[in-house]
């Protein structure tokens, strides 16, 4: 699904990744892993085509993505940003239903496809009672759904995520990721997300690249690459690995006085 190779990407004078040679099958679940400025966003922007790499390439479906069309791109990833700002007062249904766009082709207004994709999106987020609402009223957590449920009615095989529970309380948290992990497992999407939470990462990813923001890099399943002395290496603090109940759990050890 997504390949790079031999990519660069720096930050000023600073190189964030080098020689990063990556492949995502369809179907897996990555977590993108680093301490601040490692480069995890300019990485997702980069798979997205929204940023140009330094050096290297990345391919989508064997593809490299200076090849695709934009609305065929459109229709086969889809990206959720870090953060973004409302300036017109859109109904949660329009914003939702913005995401349709690459399937109007020569239509000028949505059909009925679209709008049964967006109320399903909406469903799924549980939102859709607030499809009526503008969404620059929306709490923080009420936004970063709707804008989950525009990724998920755009209806693309990739899903590119920034920090999806950004905002959300622990119960819409849980549910989301694993909402994620179940796309993956029984429609075969693939989504590759940043995330700060260890715990959620390694219950449903399948894979981890780590960042150190220096250049150095670390791929593999979760694991093989979520190992506490490894991941302490990369996020730069001490962290303790618990196995409770056949799951583990990440700590990060208090700095002694």
């Amino acid at each position: 699904m997504i390949q790079t190779s031999q990519l660069r990407l720096s930050a000023g004078k600073r190189t964030l990744i080098d020689g990063l040679d990556w492949r995502v099958a369809p179907g897996e679940c990555w977590s993108i892993i680093g301490r601040n400025g490692a480069g995890k966003s300019t990485l997702l922007r980069t798979l997205a085509g929204l940023h140009r790499p330094d050096a290297g390439r990345v391919s989508i479906g064997g593809r490299a993505l200076d090849d695709w069309d934009p609305a065929d791109l459109a229709r086969e990833r889809a990206y959720l940003a870090q953060s973004r700002h409302d300036a017109f007062a859109y109904s949660v249904i329009e914003t939702v239903l913005s995401a349709r766009h690459p399937y109007h082709g020569k239509r000028y207004w949505e059909g009925s496809d679209d709008h049964h994709a967006a109320v399903r999106a909406l469903e799924a987020m549980e939102v859709a009672d607030l499809a009526a609402r503008d969404v620059r009223t929306l709490s923080g957590g009420e936004r970063q759904r709707v804008a989950i449920a525009a990724m998920l009615a755009q209806e693309t095989p990739l899903l590119l995520l920034d920090e999806p529970a950004n905002a959300l309380d622990l119960a819409h948290q849980v549910s989301v990721m694993a909402l994620l992990a179940r796309l993956c497992r029984e429609q075969g999407k693939t989504v590759v997300m940043i995330g700060h939470d260890l715990n959620l990462a390694h219950r449903i990813s399948t894979h981890a690249l780590l960042l150190m923001g220096d250049g150095r890099w670390q791929a593999g399943t979760v694991d093989a690459t979520m190992q506490p002395a490894l991941l302490g290496d990369y996020l730069g603090h001490p962290i303790e690995m618990l196995d409770h109940g056949g799951r583990r759990i990440f700590i990060p050890l208090e700095a002694q006085p």
